[in-house]
């Protein structure tokens, strides 16, 4: 991770927008290819939360995500003035839903490993 501010603001902006368009994605995905593409887009969103957390070594790397995808998800829930919602109605979208938000959380939550520590070089 790099060790100026201004670099680990940038990555985390970085993996708020890859957030908000995995969740884009899934959106389509999930109901389009019906049960493969529930299983894509769920893998999708875990490999970004959990990916984020082991690139940055912090939990910020997967909220950072987590919360893009989140908000996202919940955004287009809400029916359009055309009436038309881009989830369908079904068990499929509520298992991307809580899915994705319960990956997000474990993400977030899960104990990381310190990060390694140099050997003495004269052992």
């Amino acid at each position: 991770m790099p060790a100026s501010r201004t670099a680990r603001v940038g990555i985390y902006l970085v993996l708020l927008v890859l957030g908000v368009l995995t969740a884009a994605a899934g959106a389509l995905v999930q109901s389009g290819w019906f049960p493969g593409g529930l299983l894509l887009a769920l893998a999708g969103a875990v490999g970004l939360f959990c990916g984020g957390a082991k690139l940055c070594r912090t939990r910020m790397g997967a909220a950072a995500p987590g919360a893009g995808w989140v908000v996202t998800a919940f955004l287009l829930t809400s029916p359009r003035a055309e009436g038309d919602f881009v989830f369908g109605a079904g068990a499929g979208s509520y298992v991307f839903l809580l899915g994705g938000v319960l990956a997000a959380v474990m993400c977030a939550t899960i104990a990381l490993p310190a990060p390694p520590v140099p050997g003495h070089k004269y052992r």
